[in-house]
C-alpha cells in the first residue's frame, strides 16, 4: 500500500531542507535523488581544504593518523588510501538481522545529505556514485546490529560504504550480488577513497535518523489514526464527546490535547448515535474515553518534540573531524592558511536517543489506551446491552474478535518490554570513547514499537467497524467516524462468522500506517 499523504516525486538534496517527508518518499518509494548545484561547489571547497592539510603534513586526525585510541598514530601519505579503505573494512563488524531494503534506503539519503553540506572533506564523485546506487536500486547489505550512537552509526555505515569499494555485499532487483557485481551490473564502478574519505562516509548519525524519519512520519499517522478509532469507539460505547468541548482545553491549554479533542469534535459531527443517549442517566465515562484527549494530545506533544530534533539532525554535519576555511573557527585547530580541522562530537546521538525512547515509550501509551478502549467493545462485563460479548452473535459456538484483542495485548507487552537504551553507555576504543549514546538501538525499538501499535490501533478500528454493525435503525455514525468505518470496510467485510482474522489485522493496520485512516477523516471532515 502506497502512503495516502503526498510525497515529493524528486528529492533535491542540498544539505539543508530535507524533510522527514523527503527520507519517506526515497526509503519506501524510490524517489530520484539530485544534488543541488550549490552542494556540489561545497563538496569542492571542502576536499580542497583536506587535500592542503594533507600537502602540509602536520598530524591531523581522520586525515594522516589512525583513529579511536590509535589517534596519536601517524600514517605515512603512502598508506593514506590505504587506510581509510582498512577503515571501512574493520568497521563493516555488524551483526543481528540484515536492514530492510527502505531501512538502508534513510542511511543512504541521509549520509548523502549530511555530506552535501560541505564540511566532510569528500569528492563530489564519491557522493555521486552513493547516488546512483540509491536511483540505480543497488542497496548494500547492512547488519543492523553494531552502532553504539558515537562515534555516530559507524558499523552499520562501514556495511554501506563497503558496497562503494566493491565490496560486501548487495541486492539488486532482488538478487543477492558481491558488491563488486552489484556495482558492475548497472555500469558502476567501485570508488577508491583518498584521505579522510572512508570516516566521511561513516562516522555520523545516519541509521539513527534515517529509522527516526520513518519513525515520525508513521507515528504522526498512528496518533491521527487513534483520535479517530477513539471517536468512533466513543460512539459505538455511547459515550459522550462533551469531555471535548474547547472550553475544556482551553484551560489547560497544551497543544496536543487541543488538537486531538478538535479531531474528535470533527469526527463525530452530526452522529444521531451521540444525540440518542444524550439525556441517560451516565454521569462520567471510563478514563480511557473521557481522557482520550489528555493521552492522545500529550503522545502527539512527545511526537512534535522529536519531529523537531530530527529535522535539525537530518541537516547537520555530524561528520568528524569537521573541515572549515581557515581563520573561521578556533585558532588552535589544526590545519593550513586555507583550512581549519576541528575535532568534535557532532556524531554523537543523544539529541536523538533521549527524543526517540520518550517518543516510543509516548507511543506505547496511545497503544494502552486504545488496547482498554478495545476491551470495552468486546468484554461481556463492561460493553453496552446492545451489543454481543466480543461482537459476534452465538457467542460461546462463535469466539469473533476474542482473540484479535490477545494480539493487541501481546503486542503492547513486547512495547512495554523495551528499555531506554539512551540510559545506557559501555566505554569502547581503550576508553577514548568513554561516552556514546546508544542511539541507534533507540533508532530500532522504536520501529518496532511503531509496527506494533499500527495494529493495536488496527485492531481497534475493526471492533469500532464491527460494534457499528448492531446499531439501531435509524442510528448514524459522524460524518467522519462514518468515514473511518467505510474505510474499514473497504477491506474487511463484517464479521458474520468465525474466519482466520490475520491477513484483515494486517489491512488494518496498514490503512493506519500509511495514512489512510488519516486521509478519509480528513476528507469527509475538511
Amino acid at each position: 500500500m502506497r502512503d495516502s499523504d503526498a510525497l515529493p516525486e524528486t528529492v533535491v538534496v542540498d544539505g539543508s531542507s530535507l524533510t522527514p517527508e523527503d527520507v519517506a518518499a526515497v526509503a519506501r518509494y524510490d524517489a530520484p535523488v539530485e544534488i543541488d548545484a550549490e552542494a556540489r561547489e561545497r563538496m569542492r571547497e571542502s576536499r580542497a581544504r583536506v587535500d592542503s592539510v594533507l600537502d602540509s603534513g602536520e598530524p591531523v586526525y581522520g586525515v594522516n593518523t589512525g583513529f579511536g585510541h590509535l589517534v596519536e598514530t601517524h600514517i605515512d601519505r603512502k598508506d593514506i588510501e590505504r587506510l581509510q579503505t582498512n577503515l571501512v573494512r574493520s568497521h563493516s563488524a555488524g551483526a543481528g538481522r540484515e536492514l530492510t531494503r527502505s531501512e538502508v534506503r534513510t542511511m543512504m539519503v541521509t549520509r548523502v545529505n549530511t555530506l552535501a553540506k560541505g564540511y566532510s572533506g569528500i569528492r563530489p564523485v564519491v557522493v555521486d556514485r552513493l547516488v546512483s546506487m540509491l536511483n540505480e536500486g543497488v542497496h548494500p547489505v547492512v547488519r543492523s546490529r553494531g552502532s553504539l550512537g558515537a562515534s555516530g552509526d559507524l558499523a552499520p555505515l562501514a556495511h554501506m560504504a563497503l558496497v562503494l569499494i566493491g565490496e560486501g555485499e548487495a541486492t539488486i532487483g532482488g538478487e543477492r550480488l558481491p558488491g563488486a557485481e552489484a556495482l558492475d551490473a548497472v555500469g558502476l564502478e567501485p570508488v577508491r577513497l583518498k584521505s579522510k574519505e572512508g570516516l566521511a562516509l561513516i562516522n555520523g548519525t545516519q541509521l539513527t535518523v534515517g529509522l527516526a524519519s520513518l519513525f515520525v512520519v508513521d507515528a504522526e499517522r498512528i496518533v491521527d489514526a487513534a483520535d479517530a478509532a477513539g471517536a468512533l469507539t466513543t460512539e459505538v460505547t455511547m459515550g459522550t464527546t462533551a469531555n471535548c468541548d474547547p472550553a475544556i482545553h482551553e484551560v489547560r491549554p497544551h497543544r496536543g490535547q487541543q488538537e486531538s479533542a478538535a479531531a474528535i469534535r470533527r469526527l463525530t459531527e452530526g452522529s444521531t448515535v451521540l444525540e440518542s443517549h444524550k439525556d441517560c442517566e451516565r454521569v462520567q465515562d471510563a478514563y480511557s474515553i473521557r481522557c482520550l484527549p489528555q493521552v492522545n494530545g500529550a503522545v502527539r506533544d512527545a511526537v512534535d518534540h522529536l519531529r523537531e530534533a530530527v529535522e535539525v539532525e537530518l541537516n547537520s554535519a555530524t561528520d568528524n573531524p569537521l573541515v572549515f576555511p581557515a581563520g573561521t573557527v578556533d585558532e588552535r585547530a589544526p590545519g593550513t592558511d586555507v583550512a581549519a580541522v576541528v575535532s568534535a562530537g557532532n556524531f554523537h546521538g543523544e539529541p536523538l536517543a533521549l527524543r526517540l525512547d520518550y517518543a516510543a515509550g509516548a507511543l506505547t501509551e496511545l497503544a494502552a489506551i486504545s488496547e482498554r478502549r478495545t476491551d470495552r467493545m468486546l468484554n461481556p462485563d463492561v460493553q453496552e446491552s446492545y451489543l454481543p460479548p466480543f461482537l459476534t452473535e452465538h457467542s460461546g459456538l462463535r469466539s469473533g474478535y476474542m482473540i484479535a484483542q490477545y494480539t493487541a495485548a501481546a503486542l503492547l507487552n513486547e512495547c512495554r518490554s523495551f528499555g531506554r537504551p539512551s540510559l545506557d553507555s559501555t566505554p569502547v576504543s581503550g576508553g577514548q570513547e568513554d561516552h556514546v549514546s546508544m542511539s541507534g538501538q533507540s533508532a530500532l525499538n522504536a520501529r518496532v514499537v511503531a509496527e506494533n501499535v499500527a495494529t493495536i490501533v488496527g485492531v481497534e478500528l475493526l471492533c469500532g467497524a464491527q460494534a457499528a454493525e448492531f446499531l439501531g435503525d435509524g442510528l448514524e455514525l459522524g460524518t467522519g467516524t462514518g468515514a473511518v468505518r467505510d474505510a474499514i470496510r473497504s477491506v474487511v467485510p463484517p464479521l458474520d462468522d468465525d474466519r482466520p482474522l490475520d491477513g484483515e489485522l494486517e489491512e488494518a493496520a496498514d490503512l493506519v500506517r500509511f495514512g489512510a485512516i488519516r486521509l478519509a477523516a480528513n476528507d469527509a471532515t475538511s
